[in-house]
């Protein structure tokens, strides 16, 4: 006899016993720096990119076009969170876009002269030899290159860019663009079956001039084209032809910072604003997804799905550009065209349809749920390297990898990037810190200082730098909450009005609901080194000055944080002044009572040969003095980032002028592990240290305002110290 009921009694027991599958998530595993792809001999200093990015079929390599080196780069995947170099293969020009079919690659290569005379080829490499094999005269410059999904051609977007120097940009600029479709027999490109599809007198914008920008085809072999500075949109037909053609349109725009002035006032509005689409991928036989990044008259800030006759069936309008704004990714110094969403990827992870939108100058891949194409979910944020230009999806493996273009290390920052994604069950290791759910939309960048509440365990506060220009302000953290949320803006204000000239890079509370704040001065911007004193609305009631003493001998790395220790505030010195010997930095006390001066010297590490050392904080807790020391290097040059301590009973001040007693310092933390674990590149700026009132330590990172930054800020805890 057979017990139904009892059968299914026992399965739902079980199953309420059993823990619930996680969601799957994205989270980084790799990154691959570009110049690791010379080879050995070479002059490594040399400038390298990684633009647009494509991997085997097998997806075990990756292959990205490097333009400033002139060659495609290789790097092989098979164990995803140790990705090994593979080399460079040159390409006689600028690579532009790759594409693979079997065992080669083809790549556009753009060989121009000039915007006036372009011209361009497409090679084919041959992968396991690493050699070029074959060369299709393009007779125009290549921008973009597709595949058919069934290998059977090749699809090339002729652009002949228009010059920005001549005519202010202006369109028409000939020769015109064109597409181009190349025949694949045999595993070979059919040159002489090449198929020049004219797109010109389609477009209501400088229709004698199409730039066509970026394509891609579906299964039935249609090629879905944008004309990013017409914007157009064009798909041609399985037979060569143009099936249908339409605007891009223009969005109005809502909920956006529309100023460039350093603040973060995300309640502006822009009417009618031009799409310009630039990538553009096809979710299914129907629709297509492009980003809008604009690069002309327009910079919409959005993506939009369409129907493939034209019909808009989801618009993004300013909600990514907002969701990236609260975890601190906003380009305030890119205003006019925001986070500029560059391209996108459309791939199926078990069962599941998802889009990837890269937003070049945030920095972020935005991840969607596009089950239903009209109302596509966010689901993540992933933090890459700078500048975001391509992506590959590899759902075979579980894989995304991007392409991120910029190199700075000429500035002394990082170099350009491939990075590294897997999808698996577990939690979203990005953002650590984000003001999402605050209305109105808080906006956040550079966090310079960190501080502590007096009173309640979890509650920080930190303040940005002068990377936001005008806009002094002391933010609310709730950092029980996973990731920490910004609660509360407070702009510091003088008579009214926003402060002026300063530089926050130190935060104090003052244990009556304001503030101590240390300001970094500029002597050749003529903002002045000094503290400031805030009341809980953000008031400014005192600024002090430095005294001749210090003044007399100061230099623009200056005051970097500042702890309160009874009536005495002690303030830490970035680096040496003209009056300190090599090595050692001031500890500088200012009784707030008897109005005096004094400090005591601090020994750095030794930095690397052409690197400087100096501290970044301070903060006082029981019977420590704690700081943070670092050197000014990035990436694999990182070396110290570290976390010490001093007796506090050992700060007794010399007067200004005397010679000053040096302090003995003591290791709590080398933070290098812990800048390590986005499996991103190491950042150079450890700026804020706080222990909370339940004895726990905090650390976050400054992201420079995402200004030659990927815009990645580390906040996260040391247990309790």
């Amino acid at each position: 006899m057979r017990f139904p009921h009892l059968c299914l009694t026992s399965a739902l027991a079980l199953a309420a016993a059993l823990p619930a599958l996680a969601e799957p998530v994205f989270n980084r595993v790799a990154s691959f720096a570009t110049p690791d792809n010379m080879a050995e001999g070479e002059d490594r200093a040399r400038a390298t990119s990684a633009e647009i990015i494509t991997a085997t079929e097998d997806g075990m390599t990756l292959i990205y076009s490097d333009s400033p080196l002139g060659v495609i780069g290789m790097v092989d995947i098979t164990d995803p969170a140790a990705p090994r170099p593979l080399g460079n293969v040159a390409m006689g020009g600028e690579p532009t876009t790759t594409v693979v079919i079997g065992g080669l690659a083809f790549a556009g290569v753009n060989t121009s002269e000039s915007r006036a005379a372009p011209s361009g080829k497409l090679v084919t490499v041959d992968l396991a030899k690493k050699a070029v094999v074959a060369e299709c005269d393009l007779g125009g410059q290549p921008d973009s290159v597709a595949r058919a999904p069934d290998g059977s051609f090749i699809a090339v977007a002729i652009e002949n860019e228009r010059d920005e120097d001549v005519a202010d940009g202006d369109l028409p600029q000939m020769p015109a663009g064109y597409v181009v479709r190349l025949p694949v027999k045999d595993g070979a490109v059919d040159c002489a079956g090449l198929q020049k599809i004219d797109v010109t007198g389609l477009a209501e914008v400088a229709p004698e001039d199409p730039e066509p920008e970026f394509l891609a085809v579906n299964e039935a072999g249609e090629i879905v084209v944008t004309l990013q500075e017409n914007n157009h949109i064009l798909v041609i037909g399985a037979d060569g032809k143009v099936a249908s053609h339409f605007s891009a349109g223009a969005v109005d725009l809502d909920g956006i910072d529309t100023k460039k002035d350093g603040r973060l006032d995300f309640t502006g509005s822009a009417k009618g604003v031009l799409r310009e689409p630039d990538g553009v991928k096809w979710i299914d036989a129907d629709h297509f997804v492009t980003a809008n990044e604009g690069d002309w008259k327009g910079g919409s800030r959005s993506f939009t799905i369409w129907k493939k006759d034209g019909t808009v069936v989801y618009e993004s309008g300013a909600s990514l550009e907002r969701e990236i704004a609260a975890i601190g990714h906003y380009p305030d110094f890119r205003n006019k065209k925001g986070a500029e969403l560059e391209s996108v990827e459309v791939a199926t992870f078990d069962g599941a349809r998802l889009l990837f939108v890269a937003s070049e100058r945030a920095s972020i891949v935005a991840v969607y749920d596009l089950t239903d194409p009209a109302a596509p979910v966010l689901k993540q944020l992933l933090p890459s390297g700078v500048s975001p230009e391509g992506m590959v999806a590899l759902p075979a493996r579980g894989l995304l990898a991007t392409a991120n273009e910029v190199d700075l290390r000429e500035d002394g920052l990082a170099p350009a990037h491939v990075m590294v994604y897997a999808r698996a069950e577990g939690t979203a290791a990005y953002p650590m810190i984000t003001s999402a759910g605050s209305d109105p939309l808080i906006g956040w960048a550079a966090l310079s200082a960190l501080a502590a509440d007096p009173a309640t365990p979890g509650r920080l506060y930190a303040a940005n730098d002068s990377a936001l220009g005008a806009a002094p302000t002391i933010y609310t953290i709730d950092a029980t909450q996973v990731p920490a949320r910004i609660t509360a803006a407070l702009p510091v204000t003088r008579g009214g009005d926003p402060a002026q000239l300063m530089d926050i890079e130190g935060l104090a509370a003052d244990g009556e609901g304001g503030f101590w704040i240390a300001t970094e001065g500029r002597s050749d911007k003529m903002v002045p080194h000094g503290i400031v004193h805030v009341n809980d609305k953000g008031e400014i009631r005192e600024t002090i000055g430095l005294p001749p003493e210090l003044a007399a001998n100061e230099t623009r790395f200056g005051f970097e944080g500042i702890t309160v220790a009874g009536n005495v505030l002690w303030l830490a010195v970035q680096r040496e002044w003209a009056d300190d010997p090599k090595g050692m930095v001031k500890l500088v006390a200012y009784d707030t009572k008897e109005k005096t001066w004094g400090a005591v010297h601090y020994p750095l590490d030794a930095p690397a040969k052409g690197a400087w050392m100096g501290l970044s904080e301070i903060t006082l807790h029981g019977d420590w003095v704690y700081v943070v020391e670092r050197d000014n290097q990035i990436a694999d040059k990182a070396a110290v980032k570290k976390i010490y301590r001093v007796k506090a009973a050992d700060l007794a001040p010399a007067k200004l002028g005397e010679a000053l007693p040096v302090v003995q310092k003591e290791l709590v933390r080398d933070l290098l592990p812990d800048l390590k674990v986005l499996n991103g590149y190491v950042p150079d700026k450890v700026e804020g240290f706080a222990i909370d009132a339940g004895g726990i330590g905090w650390v976050v990172t400054d992201n420079d305002g995402i200004d030659d930054s990927s815009g990645e800020t580390l906040f996260w805890s040391l247990g309790k110290l």
